[in-house]
């Protein structure tokens, strides 16, 4: 029998519209040219104008590249990787080549037109092969962080807790008790499928819906949830499965030490090309032992698939006072065609 050929492995080209990317681009080629600059000196007071001199020529083609490639990135997502380095490379060269040709009669000879053309080249290239060998030096670690997101995503507790309250249902409301075995069985078929595509923030409700119905069969007119969601940001992507942990921590540490909870608030909105993502619980009164002791796990899960997906775009931060415990996440606002997102029910 014959094995089948592993498909190729596909890579992507950088995100010119990620700030990530465009940081480390503007970092490691003013490096390149300080060293540029350092390494030539006949002595070290001409340092000052000869760095001036180097970033008058490096830094206007510089920045009309990135913009140029931010605007042209929906298109370069369409090429083949090949396709795109050579197109980045001769886009790179000819903002070099408009610049000389716009400065070089006062400032440049044109004998030296070509070996700054050539070098760009080889500077674009360089750099394109930096970003791929991060790339894939990060595909594993966001495999590992998916594979710790299913060992960790639901607890042990609520599954047998869910059967009890099932078992509690099966005779006096023997209807309510197949709904919820059948919201466990979707939600647990969604945890155990490792996704390799984006999902969208109107899918992640579905399943956080979802979680919800099952957790209130048991938990009852003590679990109270106030939800204030903007119909913008129903489209916008998120990481598959972030939402669901942050509210199962939410009900862990902030409804069941309490006797009295206040609702889980749970806030999405879209803000200045950002997607705002809130969740708020409360806690026990101070000075109460609580057997619930958290480990940040969850929270250290979501931080490493955002800096994974979004880079330097993505911010998750917690805050805690005596009466409550609210995590916000900010990520940038992307949408994806409807077919491409993951779709764990019907959304």
């Amino acid at each position: 029998m014959l094995l089948d050929k592993p498909a190729e492995e596909v890579v992507p080209l950088p995100d010119f519209r990620n700030f990530g990317v465009i940081l480390r681009i503007l970092l490691l080629v003013h490096l390149g040219m300080l060293a540029y600059v350092l390494l030539g000196l006949a002595s070290w007071e001409e340092w000052p104008l000869r760095l001036g001199e180097a970033a008058m020529w490096v830094v206007p083609p510089l920045l009309s590249l990135l913009l140029l490639l931010a605007l042209l990135m929906p298109w370069l997502h369409r090429l083949s990787y090949r396709s795109g380095v050579l197109l980045v490379s001769a886009l790179a060269m000819l903002m070099v080549l408009v610049q000389r040709k716009l400065l070089f009669s006062v400032l440049q000879p044109v004998t030296a037109l070509l070996p700054a053309l050539l070098f760009t080249m080889m500077l674009v290239v360089s750099l394109m092969l930096y970003l791929r060998l991060r790339w894939k030096s990060l595909s594993p670690r966001l495999t590992e962080a998916r594979l710790a997101a299913l060992q960790a995503r639901i607890r042990p507790h609520f599954f047998f807790n869910s059967l009890n309250a099932v078992l509690s249902l099966i005779r006096s409301e023997p209807r309510r008790a197949e709904q919820v075995l059948e919201d466990l069985a979707d939600l647990f078929r969604v945890v155990m499928v490792d996704k390799q595509q984006l999902s969208t923030v109107e899918c992640e409700l579905v399943v956080a819906r979802r979680y919800l119905n099952i957790e209130a069969v048991r938990l009852g007119d003590r679990l109270k949830v106030e939800w204030d969601i903007t119909q913008a940001a129903l489209s916008a992507v998120l990481p598959p499965l972030l939402l669901q942990p942050l509210l199962e921590n939410a009900i862990y540490y902030g409804v069941e030490p309490i006797l009295n909870p206040g609702p889980v608030q749970i806030s999405i909105a879209v803000k200045d090309k950002h997607i705002h993502l809130g969740i708020r619980n409360s806690l026990p009164p101070a000075g109460t032992v609580s057997q619930h002791r958290g480990n940040g796990m969850a929270l250290e899960n979501i931080r490493q698939r955002l800096l994974l997906h979004f880079d330097a775009e993505a911010n998750l931060s917690t805050y805690a006072n005596n009466d409550y415990y609210q995590v916000h996440i900010v990520l940038p606002y992307r949408e994806i065609p409807h077919g491409n997102a993951t779709a764990p029910f019907s959304c």
